[in-house]
């Protein structure tokens, strides 16, 4: 690699990495609130809330490289532009092709991050985070229990917990199950415990008893000693996380097999779309990088910038992003139209080509205008 490709990867690239942070910085803070109000909320420690956005990491990574290589091209474009460097180097004879393969370079480490990212890291962090989304959504004692309160897990069932002992022995426990209209039932204890059973949470209650009402409303009392109540009829299995199409492998999502299908939910269409959609973004990133690129290399030379050039830079992103969108929402409906999934990244590389053939044409400069002359003269 020449000293010049060399110079302006490594410029590009440290430029990358502080737009990188930022933005994903940004995108976690936003995300972290939602987060930390929902875990903390239900009980949860702060190393589970550390786990969780650590596992939002990769997603968040590979929304925002595209963007953070767009803007380090075109911030630091226009920086060598100002001071001189890049007029210098098309002095001597560089052409805008020869001054884009740098950039290219650069355009395909994004292209492989992205690409890592969207096939391994992305997938194997999502099924992390649903794993233990699962594992949070079955922990009883911190979805239900909590002291003082009336809660209601599901329709016709109400459960109170006086309190909470710092051994874990739980007071004046009261739960009321009127699922049953022929018999409805109540039963308090003055103390319990939880346990671990085969299909899932017990509630071990101890000198309590047993209020059953009939349809007839007649009154029958129980007293015992220790009684067994399965928390398990506590859960909402509906409601527990199920896998998506997320969270499976790039091979899994080309195979769309029927038994995955019907766990996920998902047609084989959105199965396609995402598959090669992992394909698709990491092109995506490289040609915002030659987009931002080869439109600043439209404008002269100017110690005000490019700001123009750079208005179009942006507008040609957007364009890209709306094809993007469009052809995204096509191949979901449609199982044979995956390859629309490539057209936004095939639009933006096209769009660069076309800007660094026209950034090398010669520029017709004005004529100057001659004065005219004055009434009489020869």
């Amino acid at each position: 690699m020449a000293r010049f490709d060399r110079y302006l990867l490594s410029h590009l690239l440290a430029l990358f990495g502080f737009f990188s942070l930022v933005l994903v910085a940004i995108y976690w803070v936003n995300r972290a609130v939602g987060l930390f109000d929902q875990l903390i909320g239900d009980g949860q420690s702060a190393l589970v809330f550390l786990e969780f956005s650590l596992l939002t990491l990769p997603n968040m990574i590979r929304l925002v490289l595209p963007i953070s290589a767009f803007a380090a091209t075109v911030y630091g474009i226009n920086r060598l532009m100002a001071d001189s460097e890049l007029v210098v180097m098309q002095a001597t004879g560089f052409s805008s092709f020869r001054l884009a393969r740098p950039v290219l370079w650069f355009g395909l480490i994004v292209a492989l991050m992205i690409l890592v990212l969207a096939n391994i890291l992305v997938p194997a962090s999502r099924a992390m985070l649903t794993a233990r989304s699962a594992e949070i959504a079955a922990n009883v004692t911190s979805r239900f229990l909590t002291a003082g309160e009336f809660i209601h897990p599901t329709t016709g069932l109400t459960l109170f917990i006086g309190g909470l002992s710092e051994t874990g022995e739980l007071r004046d426990v009261f739960v009321a199950d009127t699922r049953d209209p022929a018999a409805r039932r109540t039963y308090t204890a003055s103390r319990a415990l939880l346990a671990r059973g085969d299909n899932g949470p017990k509630l071990l209650m101890f000198s309590g008893m047993v209020q059953t009402i009939s349809t007839s409303g007649r009154l029958s009392l129980t007293r015992f000693t220790d009684f067994t109540y399965d928390l398990g009829r506590l859960l909402d299995e509906g409601a527990l996380p199920r896998r998506t199409i997320d969270e499976l492998s790039t091979s899994q999502l080309f195979s769309a097999d029927p038994a995955l299908l019907t766990e996920t939910g998902a047609d084989r269409a959105a199965f396609l779309s995402e598959a090669h959609s992992r394909f698709a973004m990491p092109l995506l990133g490289a040609a915002t990088a030659l987009i931002g690129f080869s439109a600043l290399l439209l404008g002269a030379f100017s110690r005000f910038g490019l700001w123009r050039q750079i208005g179009v830079a942006v507008l040609l992103l957007i364009f890209v992003q709306l094809i993007n969108t469009s052809a995204s929402g096509m191949s979901l409906r449609d199982e044979r139209a995956w390859p629309l999934v490539y057209l936004a990244p095939l639009t933006g590389l096209a769009l660069a080509l076309a800007m660094l053939w026209l950034s090398q044409r010669p520029r017709r400069l004005p004529r100057p205008r001659t004065p005219p002359r004055p009434a009489g003269a020869a």
